[in-house]
């Protein structure tokens, strides 16, 4: 093939965002595809299943390797440790209907277009691709596949406006819409025959299939048709809640598929049309009244207040501002840095009201459509979630192979033996194949789906909701918690404690709330009269709950008539403030708020533009305190400034520093930059609000930290008052030390610093008695020492350290990510407001809002409370160690009647098929959907239930188990051939006297009486009777009961066997009947179940024989297995350490005595090394500290 077709056969997709795949491109080969279809034919369909499963494989067997320019398919896989292979078919998008002539062609409108590169000429076609519902077309430029549907991320913020902002023309609007597809988030309900196919292909159906023909060919209907009907309720239930799934989806996205929109047409004015046929680069015009948005769009002029609670779960609207005009260099997302979702409109989201500026329209340009949205990146997380790499899973697949391939080795033995005694061909494969059926239990997955079936019902009962089942098992591993603060450990809403104001550079005396007179009016008054961006929306007034408590403590009101006149602006939507009824008298009839610059996470404050009725403009600015402070004149701040802000910081307060300025007369407000606004300010005083606590938050978080479960805080607020939220909710215990991780860039340079410095606890009083440097130095050594100390850190200095610039996902979610590299099992609690991103990479994200944006949230609580945390960990924990309890009992139990089946087969013998039917359905099958039962033990244990199938003591249980049955049945088998009675051929020889109904008649008349009844049933019974057959299979009916009761352990994940009545009941029964089955000597009974009568003596033996083994079998898995001290002194005696990347990391640290540093600073040459190198392990540290102490 040449270097050259090879090199381009691959690329990669997205790269290095969440999406990332390998592409490879092939070509289809007539020949190859014949011989494939020949393949199909003869192989009766099962090459073409087998192609189903592995689509790698049909590509690799039709297809011939070429480069992606060439390919007519294409092969996906992804770069996660999962390799899942998917194949896409090329298409050709036809644009020369839209083209007539060389002046239509895009490249006049863009020449740096992807739209003028994707088509090729002179066919004037564009090929392309779909994958996961995104569009990919061939750049015949850069030779690779680019997204479209999204307007690129080059355009700088002068080239949107010059370049969109009056619309596109009609023509390239149609070449556009052709090359995207349509704006719709197109989520059809899966038709149900669909969705019954693809469950019944899968492979577990199939191989059920297989067994059921296998048994109907054997004539052992009963259990077969059993099977039948368990897997197709099973079925149908899957089928059912997928379809129910699947109409939810298709209601939820539905209602803005189509708008009626009006849109800005180059040249030709205004033009209505319908939402789907939007583009991006489309100018929209927003009309005045509530709009819903089809697409995401960039605001270019005017301004808009938006509910974004679809997308962030906060009911509070948003207030948007326009993109500036200013930069021409930089491209317009990085010139905006972290706030550019300021200036864009999120599909799905509602805008409540738009306040147009002095150029007349509220016009926005459209970013993305379809599934580029927002809205559908969070539909498209719904419809194909990341793959789970849970090792119990991956384990239970290993099960079965090791089961298959001791099957096989039965099967080898089952040939011989049988083809050695010249029994005919059919009847060897079937007895081959039967074995198979025996050793690899065909219940099995359903017998652990009902277990987390069960757990799902329990989590329900308790107002905890799960869309993501398979998750429940993964609740139980988890070790490390994330926890967002505000609404999630503290109250939802602050309470305004107190104002702090300042004149000519001192405090004066604090105002508490709520206090017998009212604030007098004053700059303080004024600026929380005005500086917020609260709006009156269905007649309440809403908005952030800090803003909201802060105007309701003035008593004013807001005037929501809508348009006002102000001097020299003409008539635009402006927000009046008037006195309320209850407000103290002010001098003024009402303050106008001209124009807003809203809060932003990168800059940390909020500003707003006022202008008293008849009076000058100000500025007032709130935001946080050391912020606000920097922006101030020097002279305004009080010199005590740093010491109040760390008194009540230190309380827990949250504190807002207010500070304002007045403009010049004659100056337009919406020409004034953010930067002109916000300098030389004068520093008006601190507002205090107070965050409290969620009254179960401590008992929680101190269960969790008992259990050694870590718990970590996530919050925007401030180091300090986080920490003391921490102390309070007894995350961080009074003797344990804070280290504050400071990392900044360097500027001018490309190096970065990283500072670690003792969070000194704050005097309540404010110049009390300082220790001397030593005395603390040495105090904090001590705590250090023993390991209990705790990092805290900003997100600036996070992003810095972790070198993780990704605009896109929020910053929680690489924080999980991070801690997921260090191997633990993440859990992140959020109220679902901006945590949508980490609940969705989380291994269980439990969202505390019922809002629409949580749906990717795999749990989510009815009550807004964290105390669902541990509630979820316990039903985790007891559902992980119910699925390891099942897949022993599987293993046992089909091991059990495997060695059976193989010790009878040495004499050409089998069991019945009642007696096989009476250990499928009557045992397993009523314990298998009965031993789930059991409920979580009620208190949190300090470790965790094994993760792995392949543990130690899991395999040790199992195989000792396995020995002392086979050892039972051997010596069963054995010994009832030495007995005096036993004769290989009259199986009546034990009992002539038990059923003979004349005490006196001749031995030998009743033998003949017993032989012709033997001879009459011959032909019904299918020679299965013998003595040894009757022992084995009594011993190992039992033995199925004894392995039950034993593996079905309670504590210390579950609660005490005895607590799950309906398990032991069933236990009792099934022992009663078996008991029964034992001593009974009822003719028919015997008959129909291929039993044959022994002596009393021999029956009591085998009582004692499972007596024995049940001892043996408790006491060893009680003794050994569930004995955790022992363990721990063999791990200790083989120096075996945890291989997890976190435990690693800790003993390395734990043996470094400089670690942590202390008062030091670090310097890094370049912090663009990347993340892969061994920048990860200088920044993971500090996220790392003994979980013990935790």
């Amino acid at each position: 093939m040449g270097e050259n077709p090879a090199k381009n056969h691959y690329a990669q997709l997205n790269r290095g965002e969440e999406n990332e795949m390998e592409i490879f491109g092939y070509k289809t080969q007539g020949c190859r595809k014949a011989l494939c279809i020949a393949g199909y034919i003869l192989s009766c369909g099962a090459l073409l299943l087998l192609f189903y499963w592995k689509p790698e494989w049909h590509v690799w067997a039709n297809c011939i390797r070429c480069s992606l320019e060439e390919a007519d398919i294409v092969l996906l896989r992804t770069t996660d440790e999962f390799r899942i292979y998917s194949r896409k078919t090329v298409t050709w998008i036809s644009v020369s209907a839209l083209i007539k002539s060389r002046s239509d062609y895009p490249a006049t409108a863009e020449e740096d277009s992807i739209f003028s590169k994707a088509i090729m000429k002179p066919s004037l076609q564009v090929k392309s691709i779909q994958v996961q519902k995104i569009r990919y077309v061939w750049n015949f430029y850069a030779k690779q596949f680019q997204k479209v549907g999204a307007l690129e991320d080059h355009h700088t913020c002068s080239a949107i406006h010059a370049k969109f902002g009056s619309g596109l023309t009609c023509n390239e609007q149609n070449v556009r819409r052709v090359i995207c597809g349509p704006n719709t988030i197109d989520v059809p309900v899966i038709p149900i025959w669909k969705l019954l196919i693809k469950e019944v292909l899968n492979p577990f159906y199939v191989f059920q299939l297989f067994s059921v023909c296998l048994w109907f060919a054997e004539d052992y209907m009963e259990y077969a048709t059993a099977i039948i009907i368990m897997s197709l309720l099973s079925i149908f239930l899957t089928v059912y809640d997928l379809r129910q799934q699947s109409v939810k989806l298709h209601r939820l996205v539905e209602s803005h598929n189509n708008i009626m929109v009006t849109v800005c047409r180059n040249k030709e004015g205004f033009q209505e049309l319908e939402s789907h046929h939007l583009v991006p680069g489309d100018t929209l015009v927003l009309k005045e009244g509530k709009t819903l948005l089809p697409c995401d769009a960039i605001l270019i002029s005017g301004q808009c207040i938006v509910n974004e609670s679809m997308l962030t779960g906060e009911s509070n609207p948003v207030t948007k501002t326009h993109l500036p005009q200013a930069d021409k260099f930089k491209p317009w997302r990085m010139h905006c840095a972290e706030d550019y979702k300021k200036h864009v409109l999120f599909c799905g989201t509602e805008v409540i009201q738009t306040k147009a500026d002095d150029r007349g329209v509220v016009k926005a340009v459209v970013l993305r459509t379809g599934f580029n949205t927002a809205k559908g990146d969070l539909v498209r997380s719904i419809l194909y979630p990341k793959p789970m790499n849970f090792k119990l899973y991956r384990d239970a697949l290993r099960f079965l192979m090791c089961l298959i391939a001791f099957a096989a080795i039965g099967m080898i033995y089952t040939v011989c033996v049988f083809a050695l005694n010249g029994e005919e061909a059919g009847e060897v494969v079937k007895k081959a194949l039967d074995v198979i059926t025996i050793a690899v239990p065909p219940a099995l997955p359903a017998a652990l789906t009902t277990g987390i079936i069960y757990t799902q019902r329990r989590l329900k009962k308790k107002g905890i909701f799960c869309i993501s089942p398979q998750r429940i098992n993964m609740c139980g591993q988890l070790n490390l918690i994330c926890f967002d603060k505000t609404g999630t450990l503290t109250e939802d809403g602050l309470d305004l404690w107190g104002v702090l104001p300042s004149e000519r550079n001192c405090f004066q005396d604090i105002h508490s709330f709520p206090a017998d007179h009212s604030l007098p009016w004053g700059p303080v008054f004024r600026a929380m009269v005005v500086c917020h961006s609260l709006v009156v929306w269905e007649g309440k007034i809403q908005g952030d709950p800090l803003d909201v408590k802060m105007f309701e403590a003035t008593d004013w009101v807001i005037d929501d008539s809508s348009g006002h006149q102000i001097e020299g602006q003409g008539s635009t939507h402006a927000t009046v403030v008037r006195p309320g009824p209850k407000a103290s008298s002010a001098p003024v009839e009402g303050v106008t708020i001209l124009h807003q610059f809203p809060f932003s996470s990168a800059l940390r404050r909020m500003s707003v533009i006022a202008q008293e009725i008849g009076g000058e403009q100000q500025v007032f600015t709130k935001g946080a305190p050391e912020m606000v402070a920097m922006l101030c004149r020097a002279e305004t701040v009080p010199s005590n400034f740093e010491s109040k802000l760390l008194l009540y910081t230190a309380q827990g307060f949250r504190v807002i520093g207010l500070a304002c300025k007045s403009l010049q007369a004659g100056k337009q407000s919406t020409d004034l930059t953010r930067e002109e606004v916000e300098s030389d300010l004068t520093f008006l005083g601190l507002l205090i609000m107070e965050n409290r606590l969620k009254r179960e938050t401590k008992a929680v978080l101190e269960e969790l930290s008992a259990a050694r479960i870590r718990s970590v805080m996530v919050t925007g607020d401030n180091i300090q008052t986080a920490v003391t939220v921490a102390k309070n909710a007894g995350m961080i215990s009074p003797t344990n030390r804070v280290i504050l991780v400071e990392a900044n860039k360097i500027p001018g340079s490309f190096s970065a610093s990283i500072t670690w410095k003792p969070l000194e606890e704050n005097k309540t009083e404010d110049y009390g008695s300082l220790e001397d440097h030593s005395q603390t130095e040495r105090r904090i050594r001590l705590a250090l020492g023993s390991g209990q100390y705790h990092f805290a850190m900003s997100g600036k200095s996070y992003q810095i350290v972790a070198q993780q610039f990704k605009h896109l996902l929020p910053k929680k979610s690489s924080l999980v990510e991070e801690f997921q590299k260090l191997d633990y099992f993440v859990g992140m609690c959020g109220d679902g407001a901006n945590d949508c991103g980490a609940l969705k990479v989380a291994h269980a994200g439990i969202s505390l809002s019922e809002q629409e944006a949580s749906v990717a949230s795999p749990f989510t609580s009815r009550t807004p409370s964290i105390a669902c945390v541990p509630e979820l960990i316990r039903e985790g924990r007891a559902a992980l160690v119910t699925s390891f309890c099942m897949f022993k009992y599987m293993a046992l139990y089909s091991t059990i009647q495997y060695l059976g089946v193989l010790l009878l087969y040495w004499q050409l013998n089998s069991f019945g098929n009642y007696q096989f039917l009476f250990q499928d359905l009557a045992i397993t099958t009523l314990i298998g959907v009965t031993m789930s039962f059991t409920g979580a033990y009620p208190k949190l244990v300090p470790y965790r239930p094994p993760s792995q199938l392949i543990s130690p003591p899991l395999l040790l249980s199992v195989v000792l188990n396995i020995l002392f049955s086979l050892s039972m049945q051997i010596f069963g088998f054995v010994v009832v051939q030495e007995q005096p009675w036993y004769s290989k051929t009259n199986i009546h020889s034990a009992c002539l006297s038990m059923n003979n109904h004349m005490e006196n008649s001749s031995s030998i008349s009743s033998l003949g009486l017993h032989g012709t009844r033997d001879g009459a049933h011959g032909q019904m019974d299918n020679g299965y009777k013998s003595y040894e057959n009757t022992t084995v299979w009594l011993l190992s009916t039992i033995n199925c009961l004894i392995v039950a009761l034993v593996f079905s352990k309670g504590k210390p994940f579950r609660q005490p066997i005895y607590t799950n009545y309906v398990f032991i009941l069933v236990l009792i029964g099934q022992l009663g009947i078996c008991l029964f089955l034992v001593f009974a000597s009822i003719d028919d009974l015997y008959s129909k179940m291929d039993l044959v009568c022994t002596p009393t003596t021999w029956r009591i033996s085998m009582v004692i024989m499972l007596a024995v083994t049940l001892a043996v079998s408790f006491l060893v898995e009680e003794a050994v297995i569930e004995n955790r001290p022992l363990w721990l002194l063999l791990k200790k005696t083989f120096r075996y350490h945890s291989k997890s990347h976190y435990k690693r990391l800790q003993r390395v640290l734990e043996q470094d005595s400089a670690w942590p540093p202390l008062n030091e600073t670090f310097f890094s040459d370049s912090v663009a090394i990347s993340v892969e190198g061994n920048m990860g392990g200088h920044s993971n540290p500090t996220f790392d500290s003994n979980e013990d102490a935790l």
